[in-house]
């Protein structure tokens, strides 16, 4: 240290550190070099990958922005007015004695989209989701014009109709609504 004070020690313009006469015409335009340029960040997936057989993988585009769909305030503020009238409607009717009025109709957003199959909304991840698998249910699912609800599975007989009371079925009803008259 001694030794190097000795000598006249000069400041690089560009980083400020301290260098004798000789390295510091050496060391300025590497200097420059180093602090004039931009410095790409480190890419540690890319060392990563190095010596792998996984590809390079591709940049992600950033998503989209989707346009905002318009704010349904004044809807949503009028549907809960009406439920808050219609509650008040009903607690009133309680108290007076009076029949309920009939519910509220019910509020549609109009965000929901409207499965064809099944008639009810979802929204639209939902939507893609179920429409697909109701889709796929309503073609399972063939009713014939006189039959009700399900469909018949194969090999299954019918069930028969309910059998007629017999007479002594007939005589022990008969005889327990009597028991039942003489007691009250």
């Amino acid at each position: 240290y001694t030794a190097a004070t000795s000598q006249d020690l000069l400041a690089c313009e560009t980083c400020g550190r301290h260098f004798a006469q000789d390295v510091l015409l050496k060391h300025e335009t590497i200097c420059r070099k180093v602090f004039n340029k931009k410095r790409r960040p480190f890419n540690s997936l890319k060392q990563r990958l190095q010596g792998t057989e996984i590809p390079s993988v591709k940049k992600q585009l950033p998503p989209k922005n989707k346009p905002e769909k318009k704010s349904n305030w004044r809807q949503l503020h009028e549907d809960f007015i009406n439920a808050i009238q219609s509650a008040k409607q009903v607690t009133k009717a309680m108290k007076e004695g009076r029949p309920l009025p009939p519910p509220p109709p019910p509020s549609i957003n109009p965000d929901y989209i409207q499965c064809p199959y099944c008639l009810r909304r979802f929204n639209e991840a939902a939507a893609e989701r179920h429409i697909s698998f109701c889709k796929e249910q309503s073609t399972r699912r063939v009713f014939a014009p006189g039959q009700k609800g399900t469909k018949q599975a194969p090999g299954k007989q019918q069930m028969t109709k309910r059998r007629e009371p017999t007479l002594t079925s007939a005589v022990e009803s008969l005889l327990q609504n009597r028991a039942q008259e003489a007691t009250s």
